[in-house]
Order: C-alpha cells, then structure tokens, then sequence
C-alpha cells in the first residue's frame, strides 16, 4: 500500500479547497498529486479520518399521480461551460442528517416537497463519486415529489431549470444531452423498470 508523506492546502474557499498530497507508492515511486475535498481542514479530510461521511446528498425523486415522471435540473456548470442534466443535490449541512437534506435541498433546487422512502442501507449509503480527483461522497435518497415547481428559493449563484421528465423525455435527454453519470444510470432503471424503485430492496 502507498504511503501519504505529507498533505498541504492551497486554497480556502467555503465549498471545495484544493490540497497537494506528497505520496510514496506501493513502487517506491515519489507520488505528487492534487485532490479536490470539501473538507475545510486537512484533519477532516476522508484521507485522515478514514471515515466515509456524506459531503452532499442526492435526490432520485418521481413525480405524478402515476409516478411515470422524474424530477430532474438542467443546470449551468463552470466546469463544463454548458448545461447539463441532473438530479436535483446538494450539500448536507453540519449536524443535519441526509434525509433531512433531501427534503431540503428538493424544496430549494425546485420549490417540489420530497417524500422520502425507506430503503436498505446498501442502496442509500455515501458513495465516493469521482476518486481519481476528489474525496466528496453523496448519499442518496429516494422518494416521492409533490407540489408546484418554483425557483423562488434557488441560490443567486445557481442557473437552474426544473425538468419534470417523462420515459419518452429521458429517453431524448440520455440520447442527446449533456447527463452527470450517476443520474443517468437511475434514468436507465426509470426507463425499464415499470415500477420507478423496483430495484431497491425497500424495507
């Protein structure tokens, strides 16, 4: 196993800093390498606690009477310069657990209440969600939308349009869109699964 020599940050910003990590590989080879973490210090970095606590959270959430429609955001993102489709996420807030900021982060991303179901820790738990660049983790949370869409308490610092998608609108969006990696493997299932969460083990 490699060896973690010594770790320096280089930025302070409020909701990704960048740290440069000096390594020694499992070859003896002198490693340096930059990781992206929410973490706002060194010692609450996943690479020193070894502990898997959700940085954000993630909303698979479908809406209708029939449930045949995903709630989905279309959102502007530096990174890419473009729009991309998304499920509805964010932040999970110290001391707040995930479940509760699902229903929070769907209520202020789409103005939709969220109706969370219960569901195997296995299908719910943080998992890592780019490793090769950044230590962030994201649970996620299933449930139920209901209410009216608004844009009301979305950020000034957000550019986001709610999508309320059918299968033949998924369809379309996977074929031809811009989709974040994670969200489009769910809307593989949405597609094929006549019951939306069919592939959770709900307790």
């Amino acid at each position: 196993m490699g060896k973690i020599n010594s770790v320096e940050k280089l930025t302070d910003n409020r909701f990704v800093n960048l740290y440069n990590v000096k390594a020694t590989s499992v070859h003896n080879t002198q490693v340096d390498y930059f990781v992206a973490s929410r973490a706002k210090s060194i010692e609450s970095m996943k690479l020193s606690t070894h502990k898997n606590i959700p940085d954000g959270v993630i909303i698979y959430s479908v809406y209708g009477e029939k449930h045949d429609k995903v709630v989905l955001i279309r959102q502007y993102r530096y990174t890419l310069g473009d729009y991309i489709y998304e499920f509805p996420a964010g932040l999970v807030e110290p001391g707040e657990n995930y479940h509760e900021g699902a229903v929070r982060e769907l209520y202020e991303e789409t103005g939709l209440t969220l109706k969370p179901i219960e569901v195997e820790e296995a299908y719910q738990k943080p998992y890592f969600t780019t490793v090769g660049m950044t230590d962030e983790s994201c649970a996620t949370v299933y449930g139920y939308a209901s209410g009216e869409i608004s844009a009301a308490a979305q950020e000034d610092s957000e550019e986001i349009e709610v999508v309320i998608a059918d299968r033949e609108e998924v369809k379309r969006i996977l074929r031809e869109e811009n989709v974040a990696i994670m969200c489009a493997y769910m809307l593989m299932h949405f597609l094929h699964d006549d019951e939306p969460f069919a592939f959770l083990n709900q307790k």
